[in-house]
């Protein structure tokens, strides 16, 4: 796998938008099943519930792709949606959901260092400065 420049991501940065794509995969498949299971009675919930999952799914997929490619900007989202899997997996704490929430911030934890690492903050400067 290679940048628009030719370069090789660094293996943070891969894991990191690895990660990011599995949580879009499954937000993406999540809004889909919603969106199967809309009744009657409660129609308007369950579109927009269904419409945010599975936008916000495809754009942590888009955003991982576009990282690995050297897109420095697709950061940004990435990591406002990992600072809010951190808040969701907060919610889940405690009782039969505590497998949830340390998986949610497990996965959020190892997305946010794998992005911030030097390598991969390196890697997005040096795409950023030859476009420029």
């Amino acid at each position: 796998m290679r940048d628009v420049n030719g370069r090789t991501p660094p293996s943070p940065l891969v894991v990191a938008a690895s990660l990011v794509a599995v949580q879009g995969f499954l937000l993406l498949v999540y809004g889909v099943l919603e969106a199967a299971h809309v009744h009657a009675d409660r129609a308007a919930m369950g579109v927009t519930t269904a419409l945010f999952f599975a936008a916000l799914g495809a754009a942590l997929l888009a955003c991982a792709w576009l990282v690995v490619r050297g897109r420095a900007w697709a950061r940004s989202p990435i990591v406002v949606a990992q600072v809010m899997f951190l808040g969701l997996a907060w919610s889940f704490l405690g009782g039969a959901t505590t497998w949830v929430s340390v998986v949610l911030a497990v996965v959020a934890v190892i997305v946010l260092v794998g992005l911030l690492h030097p390598s991969s903050v390196d890697a997005l400067s040096e795409h950023d400065a030859g476009t420029s």
